[in-house]
């Protein structure tokens, strides 16, 4: 039989290598990423040292003999009885912990994420065989003196605190029989140094918000669906992640209401809107695209791909779309400065708004915690209180009078959001559709005068009678009902 000069290559996947090919029962492979001696239990991957420095696998297969049934029950193994506990079988335990509160839904990714650096932080400075009782408080200070070199005393303050819980997560779990004594070395910055920080940075770069001549001169420059998403932010104190997430079922147009909760701390906000915002999103709203992931297709802003503005990756690693390109236009206008970014318009709100003497009202748009008992016996807040203070903000940025160019199209909120081609007019509003009011939907000029009148506010209901009508729109607390 002739001999192939270009044989084919076997059908089928190849089987891997044996790492052993003297043991074919061995029990572990090598993990070809990190060079490891691994094994994939209950859906997870363990590791059990370099190859390199265990070519046999020798001292690989003892210690997975020893943890083996743990490890198969779900159980976390206990360490060795002659070694203790070292710094990398703290850390594993305790990103183990937070993994599980991750899956659950009690974490988020990205917070994660920050657990995940400070433990790979934690093993780079004090060594992975190092055991958690021989680690001293001078060894605590290096690490401090190295955070120190990177962060401002915020920043530092935050790390701390989560290399203090990794420790105590050794006692609390009965890992250790006393708690680490981390030394006066690793006291977190005072109060007053971080004031004193935050003070000097103000008297060098200005307030950490933008004034009204700002925001406008950005309303002016941004294109949509940037412009919708400013005004969002500044007329409900939104962040990236609100505005990424927000559904267009909780925002009603005709009646100006936003009822959404904040996504970080789950506090209910029921926010009115502004004329300009309401132009605005109806503006937008012919234009979005349709969504690429039918789970994102609820969301009132996605990309010109039909994804989400942020994102955060399976790593926890995040992707901020709306900061990017919100930098673009602040770059452009000379507005850049330190530390401020597309959240300098949430401090803006927290500080114009808190000019109205009701900081109750000002916390509930903001989405804050409630503290005292207060917040546990207050059980909603008037809507004319929620109207003055976002009106007071409105009259601090529209002032001296704001963008002419908003508003230019209306659509109908009763349409979807994302029309076939075919019905789409000239002014991308659905053709053959009625408005709320039973005429036809085109263009039409967003007018003051008229949005005052509690009757041209669409199919809202209007609210209890003897409300008085304050600021640039209806006041009219009209029942809430999904659009789009």
């Amino acid at each position: 039989m002739s001999n192939d000069s270009n044989p084919r290559p076997p059908r089928g996947k190849a089987r891997p290598k044996l790492p052993r090919p003297d043991r074919p029962d061995f029990p572990l492979r090598i993990h070809k990423g990190t060079g490891y001696w691994c094994k994939k239990v209950r859906g997870h991957v363990h590791y059990f040292g370099k190859v390199a420095d265990d070519p046999k696998g020798i001292a690989a297969e003892e210690e997975w003999a020893r943890v083996k049934d743990d490890l198969k029950a779900g159980r976390d193994p206990s360490p060795k009885a002659s070694e203790g506990l070292t710094v990398a079988d703290l850390c594993n335990r305790y990103l183990a912990h937070k993994e599980r509160l991750r899956n659950n839904g009690e974490l988020g990714t990205r917070t994660f994420r920050g657990y995940y650096d400070t433990c790979a932080r934690i093993v780079e400075t004090f060594g992975r065989e190092r055991l958690v009782v021989d680690v001293q408080p001078p060894d605590f200070g290096k690490l401090r003196g190295k955070l120190s070199e990177t962060r401002h005393a915020v920043a530092l303050r935050n790390e701390m605190q989560r290399v203090r819980s990794v420790f105590k997560f050794a006692f609390d779990e009965n890992l250790i029989l006393a708690p680490v004594r981390f030394g006066q070395s690793f006291d977190k910055p005072k109060r007053d140094i971080v004031r004193k920080e935050r003070e000097a940075h103000r008297e060098e770069h200005g307030d950490r918000m933008f004034e009204a001549r700002e925001i406008r001169a950005i309303l002016a420059a941004a294109g949509q669906p940037l412009r919708a998403m400013v005004l969002l932010a500044a007329n409900c104190a939104f962040g990236q992640s609100d505005i990424s997430s927000l559904p267009t079922r909780v925002v009603d147009l005709d009646a100006g209401w936003v009822d959404f909760a904040r996504k970080k701390t789950g506090v209910p906000r029921r926010i009115p809107l502004w004329p300009e915002t309401v132009a605005a999103i109806r503006e937008w709203l012919p234009e979005r695209p349709k969504a690429k992931d039918p789970a994102d297709a609820g969301l009132l802003f996605l990309t010109c791909r039909g994804a989400r503005w942020c994102k955060v990756s399976e790593k926890g690693a995040p992707k901020d779309a709306i900061a990017q390109e919100f930098g673009k236009v602040v770059r452009k206008l000379g507005l850049k400065r330190s530390r401020l970014s597309f959240y300098g318009l949430r401090h803006g709100f927290e500080t114009i708004a808190g000019e109205t003497a009701d900081q109750v009202a000002v916390d509930a748009v903001m989405g804050h915690v409630p503290s005292g008992m207060a917040g546990v016996y207050c059980e909603r807040i008037g809507d004319d209180r929620l109207r003055r203070v976002v009106e007071h903000v409105w009259a601090w940025l529209f002032a001296e009078g704001g963008p002419k160019e908003m508003g230019p199209k209306i659509c109908d909120p009763s349409d979807p959001c994302d029309p076939t081609p075919e019905n789409v007019g000239e002014n991308g509003v659905e053709a053959g559709r009625k408005t709320s009011a039973g005429s036809q939907a085109g263009v039409a000029n967003f007018d003051r005068a008229t949005l005052e009148k509690p009757e041209k506010t669409g199919l809202g209901s209007h609210g209890p009678q003897g409300s008085q009508n304050r600021g640039p729109y209806s006041n009219a607390a009209p029942r809430l009902r999904i659009v789009g």
